[in-house]
């Protein structure tokens, strides 16, 4: 009995002894395949208590190998996208990735994630071609790329799909979409490059028109930002036609008069700039989707709150109109402190109502606008303005002659707070 049992252990031991000899066999041989040589797109991952470092394009062949994707058929994978649960399709030989919720995170749009509740993929690999779908809901896209040692650049394509479709993703984050009625349609193409995720879009709205949110009751909508003034001021209508209506537009929103409440070239260029690492954030709202923040969504950034402001901006242009959106946004509009509105901005500064301001002193009241809070504590602390920022402004105002727009320059160059507002502004900060 004895010996039986020493026998039996020794074949225990040697076969435990060979299994660790084959795993650490296949992993070696694992890593040398995957290992990256100078140059490649390169990440580390992690195979229990061991770290390697991997080439993505070697992985990314590998994993989509037919007799290698089989084994990865049913398990489940931790990424930032969130649990990723892989298939193999052996009929159309492609590999399927399914995450049930779904989190996508950019810096381009803020810190706030946008949530999928649910999202597939599929990869189909043809040597160094890679091609294949995604899918969230009733919106579908196409991609294609090619895989290269050091990144791959990913062509994007959603076809034209009703807007409605796209609203139906995000409808547990945003309660308009139970009440509004939603047409038209939209498509996109979209180019990502990684290992950069450097991402160009080109979206299409065709037709969108929006109604169900109530807008055409903010024709009579009053605003408190008048409170405290003097009689006269309460009173004095700021004119669309006046020069701080023009500098608004220069500074907020050139195509105002262009637009459908929305501007898409805008929204693609603040895609781009706002990708680099240390970039300031840029906007791309117009005004109409000003207004909507200022009265409906706040200013909480995230991606959630920009489709919101967006079914708002579409039904305001209709029910609306371009002058009552621009006499909402002067009379609410932020202006740093506990300022708002036209008025009270003109009153508080200079001093005087809005319609008695100079060409400089529209110019700039409306530099302020893009970051009021801090524009009124570098006014107050440095006694001068953002003079690049008014130049700006001040290039886009229109009409102006070429000599009132040089004199105009001149005047902005030696701005500064009048002993009135400077002792004002210090009042402000006190509360």
């Amino acid at each position: 009995m004895r010996k039986l049992l020493w026998a039996t252990a020794r074949v225990l031991v040697i076969a435990a002894v060979l299994a660790m000899l084959g795993l650490s066999a296949l992993l070696f041989t694992a890593r040398a395949i995957v290992r990256p040589t100078p140059g490649d797109w390169a990440t580390t991952l992690r195979v229990g208590p061991l770290k390697m470092d991997v080439g993505v394009a070697a992985l990314v062949q590998w994993g989509s190998t037919p007799w290698i994707a089989r084994q990865l058929h049913g398990h489940t994978l931790p990424t930032r996208l969130g649990q990723v649960r892989l298939a193999w399709d052996e009929a159309s030989q492609q590999l399927q990735l399914h995450c049930q919720p779904c989190t996508l995170r950019s810096s381009s749009w803020g810190g706030e994630p946008i949530r999928l509740q649910d999202a597939r993929m599929t990869v189909r690999r043809n040597a160094t071609e890679l091609r294949g779908t995604l899918q969230s809901g009733a919106v579908t896209a196409t991609w294609h790329g090619t895989l290269r040692p050091t990144g791959i650049t990913l062509h994007i394509a959603v076809p034209s799909t009703p807007v409605a479709n796209g609203y139906a993703l995000f409808a547990s984050a945003i309660p308009e979409v139970a009440t509004a009625q939603i047409d038209g349609t939209f498509a996109l193409k979209a180019t990502l490059e990684l290992p950069s995720k450097q991402l160009r879009v080109q979206p299409r709205l065709d037709g969108m028109a929006v109604s169900g949110l109530g807008t055409e009751a903010w024709a009579q909508a009053q605003s408190q930002c008048s409170r405290g003034l003097p009689a006269v001021m309460v009173r004095a209508h700021v004119r669309n036609d006046s020069l701080l209506a023009h500098a608004v537009l220069a500074a907020e929103d050139q195509r105002f008069y262009e637009h459908p409440g929305y501007d898409l070239v805008e929204m693609s260029k603040a895609l781009r700039s706002n990708q680099a690492e240390d970039a300031t954030l840029r906007g791309a709202s117009t005004l109409s989707q000003q207004v909507a923040k200022l009265l409906v969504t706040g200013g909480v950034r995230s991606p959630v709150r920009k489709l919101r402001e967006l079914l708002y901006a579409v039904e305001m242009e209709q029910t609306l109109g371009k002058a009552r959106i621009l006499q909402l946004y002067l009379s609410h509009a932020p202006w740093g402190a506990t300022v708002c509105g036209a008025q009270a901005a003109a009153h508080t500064y200079f001093g005087k109502r809005a319609d008695q301001l100079t060409a400089a002193q529209a110019v700039w009241l409306a530099a302020m606008l893009h970051n009021p809070a801090l524009e009124a504590q570098r006014w107050k602390a440095r006694g001068n303005i953002n003079l690049e920022r008014a130049q700006w402004v001040a290039a886009g105002l229109r009409p102006l002659r070429r000599a009132e727009r040089t004199q105009l320059l001149a005047d902005l160059a030696v701005m500064g707070p009048t002993e009135r507002t400077a002792s004002h502004l210090a009042a402000l900060s006190k509360q």
